[in-house]
């Protein structure tokens, strides 16, 4: 069976955009085909506060998303949070969740807690707490997250995704008897990616 492969990264705010449309663009799939997530890992592990041009840089890609997608964004999130360029305690959470079949629970909690509520899932708390909404236990899950088997999975991940014939977050790709295709991404139409895998399988 053919497999279509999403990669992602649970920070990645045309990631957020794309939300809706690949929500519809799953439903219709349906058991068509198999679906892989992986993460891509936008940015590596870093305790300095986020420099203010790449602060400037996403605002305004948050800004540009929600003109033209019209997805909600929560903006406080650049006066209120201390904003690091760090995406890999996020990804390591979601294989955390991936463990407990809880990757898209965790994934749209990540998304939502920063995207609309203001919080920063680049803190192990912020990303502790989110486990324990969605039934992880949160002390295992700190566990979990900071151990170096997951570090290994990440690492590993991010190699993969990066083999794959991807242009940044979020892409598609599909993988049918061992040859790889990229699928546009279409952020407002998921109908028009949906006959372009159709075409494929």
């Amino acid at each position: 069976m053919a497999k279509l492969i999403y990669v992602y990264d649970p920070m990645c705010s045309w990631c957020w955009g794309f939300r809706e449309t690949w929500l519809k663009l799953q439903a219709a799939i349906g058991d068509k085909l198999a679906i892989e997530y992986k993460v891509g890992g936008l940015a590596p592990d870093s305790g300095e506060p986020m420099r203010k041009e790449m602060q400037q840089f996403l605002q305004q890609t948050w800004q540009r998303i929600e003109q033209q997608l019209g997805t909600p964004f929560n903006h406080e999130f650049w006066h209120t949070a201390q904003p690091r360029r760090s995406t890999y305690p996020a990804c390591r959470a979601v294989l955390v969740a991936r463990q407990q079949n809880k990757e898209q629970e965790m994934l749209y909690a990540i998304q939502k807690a920063y995207y609309l509520d203001a919080q920063n899932p680049s803190d192990i708390s912020t990303l502790a707490s989110l486990a324990e909404q969605i039934g992880l236990e949160k002390n295992a899950f700190i566990h979990e997250i900071e151990s170096e088997k997951i570090n290994s999975l990440l690492m590993e991940e991010i190699n993969q995704a990066r083999s794959l014939p991807i242009q940044g977050f979020p892409s598609l790709v599909l993988e049918n008897k061992g040859l790889y295709a990229a699928v546009p991404v279409n952020y407002l139409d998921w109908q028009s990616t949906y006959q372009q895998i159709l075409s494929h399988i």
